[in-house]
């Protein structure tokens, strides 16, 4: 089956690395701009076109998929189908009826639930306990098309988005394996999607990592693991940004204020949240590198009845 495949990121890079391990030609590769990285502003492609390149597939790189000159080019490659996964930009109707199977969306939830951007990291902040992909009809809307086949994952207590995200890449590229066999067989039924049963993951902003302490220990723990790498969690510390990469929620003392440290111990240091307590694990200090709490306690000298404030 001829493919042109349209992505960006790592989980978009996995996928496309699968179909052509299993034998299908991909025509050419569709991904954004090469952007500007560090200090030196050096221009570094996307993952998807890295993987392209190795695999001498054409690239293409344009600002806005939806004008003439983007759809003119987009049409010179031949393909049956369009597989798209985590691309970034929206594609026309006209570039949804090009190839004759139209365009499936590789999509990291099982929808209905949580459409967008963020799904993987939303998940996990609210707590579900499985997740998996969607391969998905795609239509003008976003994330609204027929669900085609899915695939399923528990959702660890110990997963953040870094696990989660690399579980979902390599289940993506098993999955789109798995429906293009049964499209070419027309064995895959098309299944509208329940609107009343949707829900939206937005984009993730820094923002959203601001510890407050008067939440529940648990729900806490679950922001951590859900902004894990990116953006992280952050409370402040003696005027000090401090970063939390690791925790886990116990039980805690009613009766000591959110944020209060209760206890610190030879490897964590323990504090109170609205609900139970948080066991932290490895920290990050404004101007330091991330460690390990021992480590971090080697240098800074926490003591209980401090309190961590909320930024």
């Amino acid at each position: 089956m001829k493919i042109v495949f349209m992505g960006t990121p790592d989980f978009a890079a996995g996928a496309l690395e699968s179909l052509i391990k299993a034998g299908h030609e991909i025509t050419a590769v569709v991904t954004q701009p090469d952007k500007p990285k560090g200090r030196s502003r050096e221009l570094i492609p996307p993952p998807v076109k890295q993987c392209a390149l190795r695999h001498q597939i054409p690239v293409m790189q344009p600002r806005r998929i939806k004008t003439p000159e983007a759809v003119a080019q987009l049409k010179q490659y031949p393909a049956d189908i369009y597989i798209v996964a985590a691309f970034g930009q929206i594609l026309s109707q006209e570039i949804l009826d090009i190839p004759k199977y139209r365009c499936l969306n590789i999509h990291a939830s099982l929808l209905p639930k949580y459409r967008g951007t963020s799904p993987i990291q939303h998940v996990i902040i609210d707590g579900e306990e499985k997740t998996g992909i969607t391969i998905m009809q795609m239509d003008a809307g976003i994330d609204t098309g027929d669900m085609l086949y899915k695939k399923e994952i528990p959702i660890e207590d110990t997963d953040n988005y870094e696990t989660l995200h690399d579980k979902l890449m390599v289940l993506g590229g098993e999955a789109i394996l798995e429906a293009l066999a049964l499209l070419e067989q027309g064995r895959l039924t098309p299944e509208k999607q329940d609107d009343a049963l949707s829900c939206y993951a937005p984009m993730i902003h820094k923002d959203m990592g601001r510890m407050d302490f008067s939440r529940g220990a648990w729900e806490l723990d679950r922001l951590i693991r859900g902004l894990t790498p990116w953006p992280g969690t952050f409370t402040s510390y003696r005027g000090r940004q401090l970063k939390i990469w690791k925790a886990e929620a116990v039980a805690g003392d009613p009766s000591a204020a959110p944020g209060e440290i209760l206890r610190v111990d030879r490897d964590s240091v323990t504090v109170a949240a609205g609900d139970g307590a948080l066991k932290i694990y490895e920290l990050q200090l404004e101007g330091k590198k991330r460690m390990s709490a021992h480590d971090f306690l080697l240098g800074v000298k926490l003591q209980p009845g401090e309190v961590l404030e909320s930024v």
